[in-house]
């Protein structure tokens, strides 16, 4: 998904550097433009449709559920970087969220602008292919 779109590879200390906020931000826009591609592929054409599912997928609940999930398959790296993602005290916290799921889907944001900036594609495209079927699988289990 990311061909061509060139982008600065961070090294670790870099990356160490760098505030966590500023790492979820950048893992924010990469996570929801990839579920945006994800949704414009799947059965879901009307805008509000995919305004919906892409929701779902987004929201800080939906994150923290994922990385629930994911917490086993982490390095030991990613599992640093989500730490101070997790740890990390942001000015606000929307008001339709748990402090707690907004600080995990923190850390998630974290862990997905680590892989994006330190351009390790592979881990990247698994990390994202798995979050989208935990996000399937808590999807099916509402219904």
């Amino acid at each position: 998904m990311f061909e061509g779109l060139e982008n600065k590879k961070y090294t670790k200390i870099e990356l160490l550097q760098m505030k966590p906020l500023v790492l979820a931000f950048v893992g924010d826009c990469v996570y929801e433009l990839y579920i945006r591609n994800f949704l414009i592929t799947e059965k879901y054409r009307d805008v509000n449709d995919l305004h919906r599912k892409s929701v779902f997928f987004v929201k800080a609940k939906a994150q923290a559920h994922i990385l629930h999930e994911l917490e086993e398959e982490l390095t030991e790296d990613e599992q640093n970087f989500v730490r101070r993602g997790r740890n990390a005290h942001p000015h606000t916290v929307p008001k339709n969220a748990d402090v707690v799921d907004y600080r995990y889907a923190t850390a998630y944001e974290v862990l997905i602008g680590y892989l994006y900036l330190s351009d390790n594609k592979e881990r990247l495209e698994y990390i994202l292919k798995k979050s989208i079927e935990i996000g399937r699988i808590r999807d099916e289990s509402r219904k």
